[in-house]
């Protein structure tokens, strides 16, 4: 991955997002667009939320808790970005908040995706635009093969 090609107008790019499948290298670019241009790292932190491991194991009612999880993770971490202004500084994202609206469409029954949407809308997320959203691609072959290598469940 070569980012030395990349050219980001850091005056009007405060808020980047790299977003993309499972495996595409997402963090990997984030952590080095980060440490490229002196930015603040946000990134997406699955390991700790306790609902995923049964939502995985095929416990469809681990769906909700698992989402709302996310939301409020991620809803914090934004939080953060808006209180450190980001006007003063460049931060650079794995995630795209939508994102987890996205994925709660597909998990979540309709009464569950109901109260997401409720739960959703009474929080103050949606002000933290990004200015540039980097979208990576991959084969699923190579997705997979990565996914594989790192040897998480």
């Amino acid at each position: 991955m070569n980012i030395e090609n990349i050219n980001i107008n850091c005056d009007t790019s405060r808020y980047i997002v790299v977003e993309g499948p499972i495996g595409v290298g997402k963090t990997s670019l984030a952590k080095r667009l980060a440490d490229s241009l002196s930015g603040t790292l946000v990134l997406e932190n699955i390991e700790n939320n306790p609902f995923l491991d049964r939502f995985y194991q095929g416990g469809r009612d681990s769906g909700l808790p698992a989402q709302l999880f996310f939301l409020f993770q991620r809803a914090k971490q934004l939080e953060s970005l808006r209180q450190s202004d980001l006007f003063s500084n460049i931060s650079i994202a794995d995630f795209h908040i939508e994102k987890d609206r996205l994925f709660a469409s597909v998990n979540l029954d309709p009464s569950e995706m109901a109260l997401y949407d409720q739960i959703y809308e009474k929080m103050d997320i949606k002000k933290t635009t990004p200015n540039l959203v980097i979208y990576l691609q991959a084969d699923p072959d190579i997705l997979l093969e990565r996914i594989a290598r790192r040897g998480v469940p």
